[in-house]
């Protein structure tokens, strides 16, 4: 039986890569720093010192490269998952919907 993995069309990239996160929800609009953990061709997962982004709030990942080899990343996204790692920080799943 294959598992939800197994099931990806995309195979994730582990990366663990220091990030900035644009938040535009109801609350308001801010800057969150935050851990990129994986990245595939649709999503990414990131840590964030938040206690919970809301489902379906768009956001904006930035991801600087140290190399001139590798361009820099920037990507509008919607948060399809929210997963707490501790009381002061989440795990947050997103869509890519575009890439900049």
């Amino acid at each position: 039986m294959l598992g939800y993995d197994d099931k990806r069309n995309f195979f994730r990239m582990m990366v663990n890569s220091p990030c900035e996160l644009q938040v535009n929800d109801e609350e308001s609009s801010r800057t969150l720093h935050a851990v990129c953990k994986d990245i595939s061709a649709t999503g990414m997962s990131l840590e964030v010192a938040e206690s919970s982004v809301e489902v379906g709030t768009q956001v904006h990942v930035s991801i600087d490269s140290n190399s001139s080899q590798i361009p820099s990343l920037s990507a509008m996204a919607t948060v399809v998952r929210c997963e707490p790692e501790s009381e002061s920080s989440c795990v947050i799943g997103v869509e890519i919907s575009e890439m900049k």
